[in-house]
């Protein structure tokens, strides 16, 4: 039995994997962290917030980036294994989190997306980039999220560039240039997730697109995060790729 401790479990995200966790067989959800609403109940767990009275194997973090690396410290502190899904963590906040994470006796997995199906799709875009002559990509998501370009977005574009992807001049003047990949943002009421990365070519263009059309389709993934963290061979990972055998 793995004890999870979900970190912002009064969020949108939070409850969702409280739920998802409560569900499985093989898995125990032994705290419920949320300072904004201690005492509620989630998923018959009373939501606390001091972080000594949050206890179990892993920790799953759905808060927001201005307290996430202050939880980290903590966590890592406990001795907990740790999977962050919080939005908006960028290279600058890995970088530091490296830092945080260094004497903690866990592993921290960071994961820019729990969906098993955009993880399959960075890694197309990947194997696809050496092969054509442009490329960009197109994020779309709900009007509250607050940062852009997507988690998601910045690490497909990366990949894409370090994978031989061409980069394509003045890419700033059309978008968020990454590594010369132009990435276009669109925040919209009425859409959750969805990303299209477009290849063009000699006389051809190619389009790799994924859809998400609630937020259920992230726990399948979550699950997988938290059944395999604490076997992954280094401290800090990032992504999903490795537990997926991709």
């Amino acid at each position: 039995m793995i004890r999870v401790a979900v970190s912002g479990a009064a969020g949108r995200m939070g409850r969702l994997a409280a739920a998802a966790i409560t569900a499985e067989e093989d898995l125990e959800l032994s705290a419920a962290y949320a300072p904004l609403d201690v005492g509620e109940v989630i998923c018959g767990v009373a939501a606390v917030g001091d972080h000594d009275a949050v206890g179990g194997d892993v920790v799953v973090e759905f808060t927001n980036p201005d307290v996430v690396l202050a939880n980290a410290a903590r966590w890592g502190g406990r001795r907990l294994h740790m999977i962050i899904g919080t939005s908006g963590f960028d290279e600058r906040m890995l970088t530091e989190l490296a830092d945080v994470w260094a004497g903690s006796e866990g592993n921290c997995l960071v994961v820019p997306n729990f969906s098993i199906g955009a993880v399959v799709m960075m890694r197309f875009a990947e194997m696809a980039a050496p092969h054509f002559g442009g490329v960009e990509v197109m994020e779309f998501h709900h009007d509250d999220k607050p940062d852009y370009p997507s988690g998601t977005a910045l690490s497909t574009a990366a990949r894409i560039a370090a994978a031989g992807g061409t980069n394509v001049p003045d890419a700033e003047g059309r978008g968020t240039d990454v590594d010369g990949v132009p990435v276009h943002s669109v925040r919209l009421p009425g859409v959750i997730a969805s990303q299209e990365v477009m290849f063009g070519g000699l006389g051809e263009t190619m389009s790799i697109r994924h859809d998400t059309f609630n937020r259920e389709a992230f726990m399948p993934g979550m699950l997988t995060a938290i059944r395999g963290v604490a076997a992954l061979p280094d401290k800090m990972t990032v992504g999903l790729d490795a537990l997926l055998g991709i």
